[in-house]
């Protein structure tokens, strides 16, 4: 039987490429089409998406770059920008979870980019986003170097050392298999979630709510994009997903409540615990600097459960890292698979893990050695506002992928009726979270105007422009790339598996649309674990 079924899916393999290649000529041949097969072990499930999309965000940015954005902004001012924030991060979820689902394939929106934009488009966004997480995993060494030291013990070994010490075990951990890979990252993302413990209600009034009205909100948009950034690696994970159909929807729905409970929820939390003005905040000019939640603890005279949380922001640190890791290789891998990176950061070991896109990632992310010679706040604030401005321009492509691609459906005759995850409001919130993104871009750093004219900070806050624009322009003349024709556009390649995946797995565990009763309990049981 098992060798009936495979013969079987074989003919339909030969049948469905000829019958969509003979529809659409344009569309690559088999032969090219396994460029986008990167071959790596489709075994991440459910929960190992969900809680690598979680763990990547609640890390070392909620627990230490949150206190920064308090200190910048007062805890009126983190409520706006992280609240904002969080409504285009839906609507990009949105825009993701709808493509990804249908075609879930190992380069997600950068290849997307690359079909139904321009290719152009493709090599920068690749570039940039890759860089983005090179930058939060910069962060990740800087912020563990800094809160490690809370133990008196820790503070013998220096600094450059901790970070020395981080790189080696992300490094470890990152070269497991796919799914030890995802088991580890887990029960690490899960170990931080449930971590942290609230106490106390005060300092709204004094010092107040804001720390430096307009100007401290725009300045916190960058830490907000930052923290936020890992929510689309449900799109990045969907090309290693056993089931993208059914894990990727359901990671996308549950990651946005853990963002509206876990990031809304904190940055309420912390307002109301410590004063946006207390001396062991995260700031620039800061060597050292503590978490919100282990100064509040302190400030009680808790001191074991601020030891213990600051154990639980260690835990943290490994989560995201590995995370970071993931993605940025990932990322690598793909570029040079389709000829945008030198080919080497294309090889792979056995367990599937791209090792020398891992090993060029975690050195270019040495960079956080210069928290050693200069001031970790300063090093810290620089490296998120890069991240930051990164985080807006992928977001934004992805919302303009996503209208190219509804777009490309119309011209093809094809209906959205047929999608298996459709984007909640679209085009209205697709077009206000591209909108969103573009003024952030530019809003984020107007400060850098205010009298004095900060020289520095203007090329923080703008230098990813011009380097984006001169990839995809240099990009587009060296190669002569076109847009991509709405009638030609490839939204076929990687359908057909999952279509076929899909109907074996409901043979097997009936179909997906047969729910199960699920009591209060199993549902926040899902939210919290998944």
């Amino acid at each position: 039987m098992a060798v009936g079924k495979e013969a079987d899916m074989a003919l339909a393999d030969k049948e469905t490429e000829a019958t969509v290649h003979d529809l659409h000529p344009s569309l690559p041949t088999p032969q090219y089409e396994a460029v986008y097969s990167a071959p790596l072990h489709r075994k991440l499930k459910s929960r190992h998406i969900q809680m690598i999309a979680i763990g990547g965000i609640i890390g070392p940015g909620l627990f230490v770059g949150s206190g920064n954005a308090l200190h910048l902004a007062g805890p009126a001012g983190i409520l706006i920008s992280f609240s904002l924030v969080g409504i285009v991060v839906f609507f990009v979820m949105q825009s993701l979870g709808e493509v990804a689902t249908l075609i879930p394939v190992s380069g997600s929106f950068t290849e997307y980019a690359s079909r139904f934009v321009d290719d152009s488009v493709s090599f920068a966004l690749g570039w940039a986003y890759w860089y983005l997480w090179v930058t939060v995993l910069a962060n990740e060494y800087n912020a563990i170097s800094l809160v490690i030291r809370y133990w008196a013990g820790a503070q013998v070994v220096p600094q450059w050392a901790w970070i020395l010490i981080f790189w080696v075990i992300f490094i470890a951990f990152s070269m497991l298999g796919i799914l030890a890979f995802g088991e580890v990252e887990f029960w690490l993302s899960f170990a931080g979630v449930i971590g942290p413990q609230k106490i106390g209600f005060k300092y709204w009034n004094d010092p107040g709510a804001f720390a430096d009205s307009i100007n401290g909100v725009a300045r916190t948009f960058v830490i907000a994009g930052t923290l936020y950034a890992g929510t689309e690696m449900v799109g990045i994970t969907a090309g290693e997903a056993s089931n993208p159909r059914r894990a990727v929807p359901r990671a996308i729905k549950q990651v946005f409540w853990r963002i509206l409970i876990f990031y809304v929820g904190t940055v309420f939390f912390i307002g109301i615990l410590i004063p946006w003005d207390d001396d062991n905040l995260l700031a620039a000019g800061s060597r050292t600097a503590r978490s919100p939640f282990t100064i509040a603890l302190s400030d009680a005279g808790i001191n074991a459960g601020a030891s213990l949380i600051n154990a639980v922001i260690v835990i943290a640190v490994l989560s995201a890292g590995n995370s970071s890791l993931y993605i940025s290789s990932r990322t690598m891998l793909f570029m040079a698979r389709n000829k945008k990176a030198p080919k080497i950061f294309s090889k792979v070991n056995k367990a599937g893990v791209p090792w020398v896109s891992l090993l060029f990632s975690n050195l270019i992310a040495c960079i956080a050695f210069l928290s050693v010679s200069d001031s970790a706040g300063t090093v810290y604030e620089a490296l998120i506002t890069l991240s930051g401005v990164a985080t807006f321009i992928v977001w934004g492509t992805i919302g303009v992928m996503h209208i190219r691609f509804r777009q490309g459906l119309a011209a093809q005759n094809q209906s959205s009726d047929t999608l298996p995850f459709k984007a909640m409001w679209y085009p209205y919130g697709t077009y206000l979270a591209l909108a969103t993104n573009i003024f952030l871009i530019f809003f984020q750093g107007y400060t850098a105007f205010l009298n004095p004219f900060s020289a520095k900070d203007f090329v923080v806050n703008y230098i990813l422009l011009p380097v984006f624009v001169i990839l995809m322009v240099g990009y587009k003349l060296w190669k002569k790339t076109k847009i991509v024709k709405l009638a030609e556009m490839d939204i076929w390649t990687g359908r057909r598996d999952i279509d076929r995946m899909d109907k074996q797995r409901d043979e097997e565990t009936g179909p997906e649309d047969v729910k199960k009763k699920r009591g209060p309990l199993k549902r926040a049981k899902e939210i919290i674990i998944g």
